[in-house]
């Protein structure tokens, strides 16, 4: 089951999943109560008291708060009576106390409205969330995945980062990208992709097509934003076409629109698959046609791990980039158990937080799949009657590199060094 974690701090004063929001104004009562009575007639500290409802007011509840605005009033009173008359604080301490109290109660029930606001504003952004990045069964066509998606807005918890799998007849696509930009504007470019790309990719016989299907979508989506006169026309989505066919388990098809590149991550080493030699959707007028599709190999033992440029552009305190495809091999080097989808994402998560020391500038993405030993029936999606069919590309004069070119089998252009860009471990 693919994992969603957002940036979010876990709340304080719980133990064992209770609250103890009530235990530090307790204490803070109890220890002016005891200072005050331990120290002499010159030392009368009593009306620090008015302090604890202030206390409460910010970690408990409106009732938990009033309790102990009235405890306050009470053991002012009972405490400062244990004194004589000439060394009481008197009536002006005894309403600083009382409104002190009543004003801690009231700043409480602000605070408790404004919380479930937030709250309420939350379920919203976990319903878009879910609306963009559906969860994806286990096994979800016939791959095993894993993923984590940490959004560098905490409280909206929804950014320009996608992805998805989409099993059909010619076998599963995935689709992992970034939209350029942030706020609403990101994540509706974001949805449109995905909603191309769930039908492109269970429909559409070549991966071209589908490829070629969210250009147009993205094309369309700008149109219609500049139209409604915002000022977002501009913008493009980088992102990384998969394809696993059917008929081909030990290869696979990949068309890169200027994302990071993929790793591949096995227990002979890391390898890197072909960069983004294409522009990013969106922008294919400017380089006169898509990316061209690459066929790679992918053993039954290896990991794909996909990630966005919140990995890549991870900085330390002194500034330097974090270097994913090292880190990673040296992790497999160490544990060459730990190619496994679930296991790769964290510990790519916990790398990355712990190098920027928790501050993610940018949403962070980080996705592996490796083929399953089967493919449940169920989980294909495929209507009556229709199997598996190869995932073929466009005929003889296209510009795709599908089994065009020994280097592209290779996952490397022709005269390239096939070892050019693996980490042995």
């Amino acid at each position: 089951m693919t994992e969603i974690e957002y940036g979010r701090r876990r709340p304080l004063l719980w133990v064992h999943g209770r609250s103890i929001a009530w235990l530090p104004p307790l204490l803070l009562l109890a220890g002016i109560v005891l200072l005050d009575l331990a120290t002499s007639e010159d030392f009368r500290i009593v009306s620090w008291i008015v302090l604890v409802p202030g206390i409460a007011a910010a970690i408990c509840g409106v009732w938990t708060t009033a309790a102990y605005s009235v405890l306050a009033v009470v053991t002012y009173v009972a405490v400062d009576s244990a004194w004589s008359d000439a060394y009481r604080a008197g009536l002006g301490d005894f309403l600083l106390v009382a409104l002190g109290g009543a004003l801690a109660t009231l700043a409480a029930a602000v605070r408790v409205r404004h919380e479930r606001q937030i709250l309420h504003i939350r379920d919203i952004a976990e319903t878009t969330r879910r609306t963009v990045l559906r969860p994806l069964p286990p096994c979800w066509g016939g791959l095993e995945h894993a993923g984590v998606y940490l959004a560098a807005d905490v409280e909206a918890r929804v950014g320009g980062d996608f992805y998805d799998i989409q099993p059909g007849p010619q076998g599963t696509r995935l689709l992992v990208g970034d939209v350029q930009g942030k706020g609403l504007g990101a994540v509706e470019a974001a949805a449109a992709l995905l909603g191309t790309f769930r039908e492109a990719g269970y429909h559409e016989r070549a991966l071209t097509t589908v490829a070629e299907r969210l250009e147009t979508r993205m094309l369309r989506h700008r149109r219609h934003t500049t139209a409604l006169g915002r000022d977002d026309g501009d913008r493009f989505a980088t992102a990384v076409l998969i394809a696993f066919p059917a008929d081909a388990p030990d290869v696979m098809d990949l068309v890169n629109f200027g994302h990071e590149p993929p790793l591949v991550v096995g227990p002979r080493g890391v390898r890197e698959l072909p960069s983004g030699d294409g522009v990013p959707l969106g922008l294919a007028d400017l380089a006169h046609g898509l990316p061209p599709v690459h066929r790679v190999p992918l053993a039954a033992d290896e990991t794909l791990l996909l990630v966005t440029d919140g990995v890549t552009e991870a900085r330390d305190g002194a500034g330097d980039f974090y270097q994913l495809a090292r880190e990673v091999a040296r992790a497999v080097g160490a544990d060459p158990g730990s190619t496994e989808p679930r296991s790769l994402v964290r510990r790519v998560r916990d790398g990355v937080l712990r190098y920027s020391g928790g501050r993610l500038q940018d949403d962070t993405t980080i996705f592996a799949v490796r083929r399953a030993g089967t493919v449940p029936g169920p989980e294909t999606e495929m209507g009556p009657g229709r199997g598996p069919g190869p995932d073929t590309g466009p005929g003889p004069g296209s510009e795709t590199e599908t089994g065009a070119r020994a280097g592209a089998h290779r996952g490397t252009e022709p005269g390239e060094d096939p070892e050019r860009g693996r980490l042995r471990s």
